[in-house]
């Protein structure tokens, strides 16, 4: 089961910087980590193999002053994963961004949409 989309044709990759970007399947795993309580679940969810699923992980919490996700271990005890404070701020500001630029390019979308032969809209 993947992850719903605000508008599916319409994805927003963000360049931050060097080695920094931000876009849907970024995105769509720290709301799998929000939802699940687990990386390794997230991932399973969006398709992506469990190391996949880390490196993403990993390369997200480098790539802000502070980590996005937090994890412990498995063991006994479980493990689990959960977004920090400032990873629940990236996610609401990316889809905030996505959500405004949805809509800033709705009118072009449609019109887009419009060109294209019967079977394709």
């Amino acid at each position: 089961m993947s992850a719903p989309r605000l508008h599916p044709e319409f994805f927003i990759r963000l360049f931050l910087g060097e080695n920094a970007m931000l876009g849907p399947g970024k995105a769509a795993l720290l709301e799998g980590i929000a939802r699940t309580g687990s990386i390794s679940a997230a991932g399973r969810e969006l398709g992506m193999s469990y190391k996949r699923a880390w490196m993403l992980v990993e390369a997200l919490n480098g790539m802000f002053r502070e980590p996005l996700v937090e994890s412990a271990r498995g063991g006994a005890g479980g493990g689990g994963a959960s977004l920090t404070d400032t990873g629940r701020q990236v996610l609401a500001l990316y889809r905030g961004i996505e959500a405004a630029a949805a809509g800033a390019s709705a009118d072009r979308l449609s019109a887009l949409r419009g060109l294209l032969p019967d079977s394709s809209a």
